[in-house]
């Protein structure tokens, strides 16, 4: 059965295998193919037999050449998100916009003057570019970026704090996504963590009482993911501002979601970074991909002096970002000062009305009726519930309308994995509630639409 097996050079020769070689480096098809035939050698050296189809050159050359190809397919796809959650973290949360997308390939197709000063010919700073807009937005005197919010408190942390300590309510040692604990970030920070108060209630005298010669900096942290409700109380942050005042430690706010607007008009009440600004706090932290819209990021905005201190840190080199981000949060800050909010798909699907949410699901049903297999399709449309979703909002909700659908042939899960395994070229994210399908155009890009109608159809045939 060993002497069966073809050589590399045979199997190199075949005509698949032969137009992959010259598509990629011959070396990496030869080094697979060494792989699989010794995968094979051992499958018969260890029970004494193998398929016979295994041995087959044109059943080895299929296997050969779909590991080269799924290897050069890339792995990051589009999809379709009809699951509702406009922030979506596992999808990418914000979609950015037209305007980002165009100055990210202006950006990357040619060189720019990131770090280059125009009008003094000599070497500049990146974040000239996004600083004055942060600035004129927030209310701040000073503004940098670095790759997300978890990398601006960590940096924030380490160049204000090391060696002293901070001062947290105990209701606000969260842990947001995967496992970023604020405990453990304030020691990787290297700066001492001082609880204060309990989970549920702490008072402001709970922090005076904290304050000695070592404390560096006064912390509030948005609780973004979770509430505490019931027997809770906490000062408001004109209380610790006041107090940060009194003693001379600058009050610094992890505000997580990053809303620039106020969005109670569309259903959600998140804190604008406005609002801590005015309040007095010393400094800011908030995400660029989350409410506010645009790529990752993490904005540290505040007092010159302490941003220049943050800056000059030697993680904040670590922890920058690169040109692609610097031009899509440009242009997306860009839509902010504009006016023009609804050019941003997140905040676009957060103020779309009741109403158009029912009058697109009705022109979709319109035109997937005709295409679906007769009398084997329930089709509805019912009230049901958004979520801004990314570690934003968790108990608020946005009213929406749902397409729920029923097979005769497939189960809800059923229909669930096809979509999502994509018959059609795209996959669709969608939902399973009381065994039917559920999809809500809110978080479907409009121009998405004939892609999902035509992925949906093929499923449920």
């Amino acid at each position: 059965m060993l002497r069966q097996i073809p050589s590399v050079d045979e199997l190199l020769s075949q005509p698949r295998l032969a137009a992959l070689a010259q598509r990629v480096s011959r070396e990496v098809v030869v080094e697979i193919a060494r792989t699989v035939l010794a995968e094979l050698r051992g499958r018969i050296a260890g029970k004494g037999t193998a398929p016979v189809a295994s041995l087959d050159s044109v059943t080895l050359e299929e296997r050969i050449a779909s590991i080269v190809e799924r290897m050069l397919a890339s792995s990051l796809q589009p999809v379709i998100n009809a699951t509702g959650v406009i922030l979506h973290t596992n999808l990418g949360r914000a979609p950015l916009s037209a305007a980002a997308a165009e100055e990210i390939q202006r950006s990357a197709t040619s060189y720019s003057n990131l770090e280059y000063d125009l009008e003094a010919g000599a070497r500049g700073k990146r974040d000239a570019h996004v600083a004055q807009l942060l600035e004129r937005l927030t209310g701040t005197e000073s503004a940098i970026v670095v790759n997300n919010c978890a990398a601006a408190v960590l940096l924030v942390l380490a160049a204000l704090a090391k060696g002293g300590e901070v001062i947290v309510s105990r209701g606000e040692l969260i842990e947001i996504g995967d496992g970023f604990r604020i405990p453990e970030i304030m020691a990787q920070s290297g700066a001492v963590l001082r609880e204060v108060g309990t989970t549920n209630r702490t008072r402001i005298s709970d922090y005076e009482s904290a304050i000695n010669e070592n404390a560096r900096l006064l912390l509030r942290v948005h609780p973004s993911n979770f509430t505490i409700t019931g027997f809770a109380e906490k000062p408001s942050l004109e209380e610790i501002v006041a107090l940060g005042r009194r003693v001379g430690v600058p009050v610094v706010e992890d505000l997580g979601s990053g809303c620039l607007v106020d969005l109670s008009s569309a259903g959600i009440t998140e804190p604008t970074v406005r609002q801590s600004v005015d309040a007095g706090v010393s400094m800011v932290m908030f995400s660029g991909d989350k409410l506010l819209g645009g790529p990752q990021a993490g904005i540290i905005a505040g007092q010159k002096d302490l941003v220049g201190r943050v800056r000059r840190h030697p993680l904040f080199r670590a922890l920058r970002v690169d040109k692609l981000t610097t031009a899509a949060l440009a242009a997306t800050l860009g839509a902010y000062l504009r006016g023009a909010a609804d050019e941003i798909p997140a905040l676009r699907m957060i103020r779309m009305s009741l109403e158009e949410i029912k009058r697109r699901a009705q022109n979709f049903l319109r035109e997937l009726t005709p295409e679906l297999p007769l009398g084997e399709v329930e089709l509805e449309i019912a009230d049901g519930s958004s979520l801004a979703g990314g570690g934003s909002t968790p108990t608020q909700s946005l009213p929406t309308k749902l397409i729920r659908i029923a097979s005769a042939r497939y189960s809800a899960a059923q229909l669930e994995q096809r979509l999502r395994r994509a018959p059609a070229g795209i996959s669709v994210i969608a939902r399973v509630e009381d065994d039917r399908l559920i999809l809500d155009l809110r978080t479907v890009l409009p121009e998405q639409e004939p892609a999902l109608l035509k992925t949906l159809a093929a499923v449920l045939h």
